[in-house]
């Protein structure tokens, strides 16, 4: 229809066209009238959305929000086996077996699949451990800095397997300290690590951190 044409091509006339580059918020961050830069000091928050980790006590459990550990995957390359055994003893980094947790000083390891483990170090000398790692197993194994990928709750107690039979489908009973293995807490994969009689550590994705806090939260709740 002319009329329709007509006024779909007013309608088009009239747009002022948009940079794609324009913003309706300044974003400049210097002071122009002093020209200095503004103060863009960042302050480090935990899994949980902190400054400080969270800890509650809960009829015979403690929950506590674990930040000052390092953690790095180690991955075997082809053909390396004997060369990470050799280069692991050497640095006394432990190497366990499957559904395993074996401590050290300073690295703990957990297995994670054949070939393949989770490393453990204190935050506060091992920041940056996969330079630490590169450094011990050079081109022998695969390193992945794995530390703001997860969350870390310890819950200490008497009654865990109590526990953790409402939240997963691990029964502590048959087993012993130096466990671990990888399972599911509220739909949210997860490693469960015994670390010591009356101590065991969840680890889960970062991005689902309060959810994990709050199941164990809840069922800390229910046996209280």
């Amino acid at each position: 229809m002319p009329g329709a044409a007509s006024a779909c091509a007013r309608s088009t006339c009239w747009r002022k066209p948009r940079s794609r580059w324009k913003s309706p918020a300044r974003i400049s961050l210097i002071r122009k009238e002093t020209a200095s830069v503004a103060d863009l000091t960042l302050a480090p928050r935990t899994p949980l959305g902190h400054a400080l980790p969270e800890q509650h006590n809960i009829g015979g459990f403690a929950l506590t929000e674990v930040v000052d550990t390092a953690l790095g995957s180690l991955t075997v390359r082809a053909g390396q086996s004997a060369a990470v055994a050799d280069r692991a003893a050497a640095a006394g980094l432990p190497l366990p077996g499957p559904a395993c947790w074996l401590p050290g000083a300073p690295y703990a390891a957990f297995w994670l699949a054949q070939d393949s483990w989770m490393i453990e170090a204190p935050f506060a000398s091992h920041e940056d451990i996969h330079r630490h790692l590169r450094g011990l197993f050079g081109d022998t194994a695969s390193i992945t800095e794995q530390t703001d990928g997860w969350a870390r709750f310890d819950i200490r107690g008497e009654h865990l397997p109590a526990l953790f039979e409402r939240l997963c489908p691990v029964d502590l009973r048959g087993l012993a300290p130096g466990h671990a293995t990888r399972t599911v807490v509220e739909h949210i994969g997860c490693y469960l690590i015994w670390r010591e009689p009356g101590r065991i550590s969840v680890i889960g994705p970062r991005s689902s951190a309060a959810a994990l806090w709050h199941a164990l939260e809840t069922a800390a709740r229910a046996l209280a």
